[in-house]
């Protein structure tokens, strides 16, 4: 086999390779919109500021996964530059929830707990098939390696709401929802602070 031949087969499963992230990103991307529609409609109706959370965040997942759809194919540099993005919209994202947070706890607002359990269960297995579709692709490259974080983050944010909403429904009181709120900001800080240091990594090791 010449290198001219082998050169094109090697293009050849690249490209195959670049289509097959990309669709499985617009996939996880319609999930993530699925979710943000019904978490922030139920979250504001529901009074919950855990679900409203979650919409913001599934808001900064999908924002991420447009960058992360336009990386695929790209060098290292600019699969970086997604991932710097998409951590700091993470960063950001979590201060805003965290004074939305503090309003919350200020007007004393009580939040529908069934109606946290049944959507924050709903967007949890969407999760499990976001998390399926991103595993065979979760060694290739750093915005995919974010993708998965992000997609971690929102499992365990939509389990800590069917918590919380059990705790509101036996107590009869926001504090559970206004402290799940707190964790996911916890989540979010730190699902940032991780991809920035991923693409930090990514960035030194192709210097080398």
């Amino acid at each position: 086999m010449s290198p001219d031949t082998k050169n094109e087969e090697a293009e050849i499963q690249l490209d195959t390779a670049n289509k097959a992230e990309r669709k499985t990103l617009k996939q996880v991307l319609g999930i993530n919109m699925f979710q943000v529609a019904l978490a922030g409609i139920v979250g504001f109706v529901a009074n919950s500021t855990g679900l409203l959370g979650a919409a913001l965040d599934n808001l900064a997942d999908s924002a991420v996964y447009i960058v992360s759809i336009y990386a695929v194919g790209k060098g290292v540099a600019a699969q970086s530059r997604a991932a710097n993005l998409s951590g700091i919209l993470l960063i950001i994202l979590g201060l805003l929830l965290l004074g939305e947070v503090i309003r919350r706890f200020v007007t004393q607002a009580e939040p529908i707990g069934w109606a946290m359990i049944i959507t924050a269960t709903v967007n949890a297995a969407s999760n499990l098939i976001a998390m399926r579709l991103l595993k065979s692709h979760s060694g290739k490259g750093v915005h995919m390696k974010a993708s998965m974080v992000f997609t971690s983050n929102d499992m365990l944010v939509n389990l800590g709401i069917v918590l919380s909403g059990i705790g509101v429904m036996l107590l009869n009181s926001p504090l559970p929802d206004l402290i799940i709120s707190l964790i996911t900001v916890g989540i979010v800080l730190k699902g940032g602070w991780e991809i920035l240091k991923q693409a930090r990594n990514a960035r030194r090791g192709a210097k080398k």
